[in-house]
């Protein structure tokens, strides 16, 4: 391995841990409606666990309401009961064959919770992003150890996954900065 696959490797892990970052804050329940929030809910499809969008179309009623639309009439009881029973706390109704799931509004405590766990969340980010550095630090010196690089190059490494670091943590902070102004929104 070369410093220039090092490099390449840990700016994708960076980038894979900004992305899951934000996959988790998709799941992170604001006072709006959006259909991220239950891509994460599987119903049973005939004995199977399968996921809500291969069972229904999915789409959003109003600014405050999600609505599910069973492509099988029979399959909407079992919607509703996956939704009702998923860690999310809502609280579905059924019209006919639509699926409405209503957005219930945050109370001030309960935002302010959120906007812990977000911080949280983006602390974990920062903390794999810096583990990600100490391991691509640590390839770079047995690179200088087995005398594949000299002092210079190892040197310049460092500083560029520095940078890599510093960016990646930059945009935690902007997406954390992002939803928690989403979550503060009334």
């Amino acid at each position: 391995m070369n410093i220039a696959e090092i490099q390449k490797s840990t700016e994708q892990k960076m980038q894979k841990s900004l992305d899951a970052l934000k996959h988790d804050y998709a799941k992170v329940r604001t006072g709006r409606a959006h259909v991220g929030l239950l891509d994460h809910i599987t119903v049973d499809y005939y004995g199977t666990m399968v996921p809500l969008s291969q069972v229904a179309q999915v789409g959003l009623g109003d600014a405050r309401t999600i609505t599910v639309q069973p492509w099988e009439k029979k399959m909407v009881p079992v919607v509703e009961k996956a939704i009702r029973d998923s860690d999310l706390g809502l609280n579905p109704a059924t019209s006919g064959d639509i699926v409405r799931v209503p957005m219930p509004l945050l109370t001030e405590q309960r935002r302010k919770e959120l906007v812990k766990v977000v911080k949280h969340e983006g602390e974990n980010a920062k903390v794999a992003v810096r583990n990600l550095r100490r391991d691509a630090n640590h390839q770079v010196k047995e690179l200088l150890k087995d005398k594949k690089i000299t002092e210079d190059e190892e040197r310049r490494s460092e500083d560029e996954i520095q940078k890599l670091t510093d960016k990646a943590i930059k945009d935690v902070d902007e997406v954390v900065r992002d939803k928690e102004k989403e979550l503060m929104a009334v």
